[in-house]
């Protein structure tokens, strides 16, 4: 019988120390903080916005030149540039990387720009370009024909915003010539107010309209 009270006296002592070292210990005061939730930026992309002004590349052609100790390669890019309200023009560059004389042509033919005046979409009369070797015939048509040209003459035409045209290409058949003969022709147009004041009479009586 005292063997048992030893026993369960030395289990209440153990128990009892158990206890106190329970609720001595220390406690985590941050696991009791709530997690901070992740804040994630919202990146606003923006769109660019589409240039009025078309590019459309009309040539590329590897070009050597013959220099001291061999021959230095190129490429020679041809770009049209428009913004289909009656203004284009032509750019020609070279550069070593084909990217680099693209960017060059376009620079080049934002500087060489040429107003077309455009009456119902086409132009105000028949007109003949030249340069070199070529010629390029230019018509006017009536609504619903569309642009009647090819190669060179198509893009310098189309970038210009003519609807309606009819064109002939004669002699040379060179991108180059028959683009700078298309821009020597719609350069060389007349509107009809400038038609009557050298005339001397107004519009409407050159037109035959009452």
């Amino acid at each position: 019988m005292e063997e048992n009270k030893e026993i369960q006296a030395e289990v209440q002592e153990q128990e009892t120390v158990e206890t106190v070292e329970v609720e001595a210990a220390p406690v985590n005061e941050e696991a009791k903080k709530p997690a901070k939730k992740s804040r994630r930026r919202k990146i606003e992309t923006v769109e660019p916005t589409e240039s009025e002004w078309k590019e459309q590349v009309v040539q590329i052609r590897r070009v050597t030149k013959v220099v001291k100790g061999g021959k230095k390669l190129s490429f020679r890019a041809i770009v049209i540039v428009g913004n289909k309200k009656g203004q284009v023009g032509m750019g020609v560059a070279k550069a070593a990387e084909v990217i680099i004389a693209i960017q060059k042509a376009v620079a080049d033919a934002r500087k060489n720009l040429v107003s077309v005046p455009l009456f119902n979409a086409t132009i105000p009369h028949m007109i003949t370009g030249r340069s070199g070797a070529g010629s390029v015939i230019l018509r006017p048509a009536s609504k619903g024909t569309g642009v009647i040209a090819g190669g060179a003459v198509r893009a310098v035409l189309e970038l210009a915003g003519v609807e309606n045209i009819l064109s002939k290409s004669l002699g040379s058949k060179s991108p180059l010539n028959a683009a700078n003969a298309t821009l020597n022709a719609l350069k060389s147009l007349r509107t009809f107010k400038d038609v009557a004041a050298v005339r001397g009479i107004s519009v409407k009586t050159m037109l035959g309209q009452k």
